[in-house]
C-alpha cells in the first residue's frame, strides 16, 4: 500500500472537467484556425482527461467530445456536397449554425459541472 496516496481535489476535478468545453467554445468562436487545430488537439486532450482518477471528469470529457466531433462529422457531408461558391457566399451561415449548436451545449454542460457536488479522489497506484 502507498503510505502517501495522491489526492485529486474536488476543485481540480471540477476545473479539469470543463477544459474540453472551453476548447469547444473557442473553436467555434474563432473557427479559423482553431476549429481545425482543435480537431487534433482535442484527441490529445481527450486521451489525457478521459481516464482521470475522478470518473466524472472522464464522463464530462466524453460528452464534450461527442458534441464537438458530432458537429465536425456533420460538416463533412455538408462541405463535400456544397456548391463551388459556398465559402464565398455562405461561410457565415455555416459558422452561425456551428456557434448556435456548440456554444449552448457547452455552456449548459459547464453550468451542470458547476452545480454538481464534487468529491476528492484518491489516485490508484497501479
Amino acid at each position: 500500500m502507498d503510505k502517501n496516496p495522491q489526492v485529486v481535489t474536488s476543485a481540480s476535478a471540477r476545473k479539469t472537467a470543463k477544459i474540453f468545453y472551453y476548447g469547444n467554445i473557442l473553436s467555434v468562436l474563432i473557427p479559423f484556425p482553431i476549429f481545425i487545430l482543435w480537431f487534433g488537439a482535442g484527441i490529445l486532450v481527450y486521451a489525457l482527461l478521459r481516464h482521470n482518477p475522478n470518473p466524472r471528469v472522464g464522463y464530462y470529457t466524453q460528452i464534450a467530445t461527442y458534441h464537438y466531433y458530432g458537429l465536425a462529422g456533420g460538416l463533412v457531408p455538408v462541405l463535400t456536397f456544397a456548391p463551388g461558391d459556398f465559402f464565398v457566399n455562405w461561410w457565415w451561415a455555416l459558422w452561425i449554425i456551428c456557434v448556435v449548436v456548440l456554444v449552448p451545449l457547452s455552456i449548459r454542460q459547464i453550468l451542470r459541472i458547476n452545480r454538481e457536488e464534487w468529491h476528492d479522489t484518491v489516485k490508484s497506484s497501479h
